[in-house]
């Protein structure tokens, strides 16, 4: 990923939703004004989820979604329709696409209900106003795909819309000042890229830049020696997998915290992961564990999500516990079984589908975390780690 380029994870995201042949393909192609989705006058064409990202002034940078059919049928179908569901926990503004030939029926009225239930703002639209001219209902749009009629009243529609982030917090530029220096313990070990650094670091070294900061990145085996070359620094930010040996060298008196922990925060999950951690003090014998990674990845033979986390519970409790693993786009509706959902930090994860999991599990009574606030449990050091944010100053009190 350029440092220039907004991540996807950061975009607004508005997709685009309607029962099949409503015209939602060609409407994004029109939106976007390039041929990105597949278009056919056969029902159904739309079979995933396609992504355009582009900028949207004054919205800014945005993720156009193209969705299969909400009416889909047949084995297929529903899956295409589950497909849909799961765009629409990321969504933050959604379109509903009309045909003014079918009008408003069963399945617009379902989406309206589940835009109105998950907070999501929407718009509707309907298409094809160059094949007959007909009166749509009030705060409704009419558009043409072919000709370009009403397509920039969308956009600009589009563009108004409110969508508030989740989450109010940056990943760390509230938490310095102009001058200051932090320090960035970052392993290189067998599990990491190679050739580049991952997401979250090159977010929060381009916060820091922006911030006037100087950002000094150093593996957790020069570490030691760094921090006595160097004045004490406003900051140590680590990989979570070296909280223990970080906090170690760390003095007392130097704020520290781990590149997971910012982005729960980040993302809008830190508050409730802080409280769910508490739920590894009471994990026993045969009780069942999921970990949960919003990317996908070839897992190395000591990754941190199926092979050191798993080792690390298991010697903090001294319990015989059965582990499940889920990545990507993929989470369970059901996790009622689980006594923990521990998951990762989310950068490939939009604030709304990071929030959507959380609660889900919070909906099924069961406890929710992630790694960097379940690492530093384990390590003792929770209350240091999650003591950087004024915003949880009531919460470590209670640690």
């Amino acid at each position: 990923m350029s440092l220039n380029s907004t991540p996807s994870a950061d975009r607004v995201h508005i997709a685009f939703f309607g029962r099949r042949n409503a015209g939602k393909s060609s409407l994004l192609n029109a939106v976007t004004g390039q041929d990105i989705a597949v278009v056919s006058e056969i029902g159904g064409t739309t079979t995933d989820p396609v992504y355009k990202a582009m900028e949207l002034l004054p919205l800014g940078p945005v993720m156009m979604i193209d969705t299969p059919g909400y009416d889909d049928e047949g084995s297929l179908g529903e899956k295409r329709v589950g497909k849909t569901r799961e765009i629409l926990r990321k969504t933050d503004i959604a379109v509903l696409v009309a045909d003014p030939s079918v009008g408003i029926g069963p399945v617009e009225e379902e989406l309206a209900a589940l835009f109105a239930e998950r907070g999501v703002p929407h718009v509707t639209v309907f298409t094809k106003a160059d094949e007959a001219a007909r009166a749509v209902p009030d705060g409704a749009l009419s558009v043409s795909s072919v000709t370009g009629e009403g397509i920039e009243k969308l956009k600009n529609k589009l563009a108004e819309m409110k969508s508030d982030p989740p989450s109010p917090y940056p990943i760390v530029s509230d938490l310095v000042a102009p001058g200051d220096a932090v320090v960035l313990v970052i392993p290189i070990d067998k599990a990491a890229p190679k050739g580049r650094l991952i997401l979250p670091q090159q977010q929060t070294i381009r916060e820091l830049l922006d911030a006037g900061c100087s950002a000094v990145c150093v593996r957790d085996a020069e570490y030691a020696e760094t921090l006595k070359a160097f004045p004490a620094p406003s900051l140590v930010i680590c990989d979570s997998q070296v909280f223990g040996k970080t906090a170690e060298a760390t003095p007392e008196d130097i704020r520290l915290t781990s590149f997971s922990v910012l982005m729960a925060r980040h993302k809008g999950i830190l508050f409730d992961a802080v409280r769910g951690v508490l739920a590894l003090d009471r994990l026993k014998t045969g009780d069942r564990v999921l970990i949960s990674e919003g990317c996908t990845h070839h897992r190395q033979c000591d990754d941190i999500g199926s092979v050191k986390l798993p080792r690390m519970i298991k010697g903090f409790t001294g319990a015989d516990l059965s582990f499940e693993f889920t990545s990507g786009g993929g989470f369970p509706d059901d996790v009622s079984g689980y006594s923990l959902v521990l998951h990762c930090g989310g950068c490939m994860l939009n604030g709304r589908e990071m929030i959507w999991r959380m609660k889900k599990c919070e909906s099924q009574g069961v406890p929710f975390t992630n790694y960097g606030v379940a690492i530093a449990r384990m390590n003792g050091i929770l209350k240091r780690a999650v003591g950087v944010f004024p915003q949880l100053e009531k919460e470590t009190e209670k640690m």
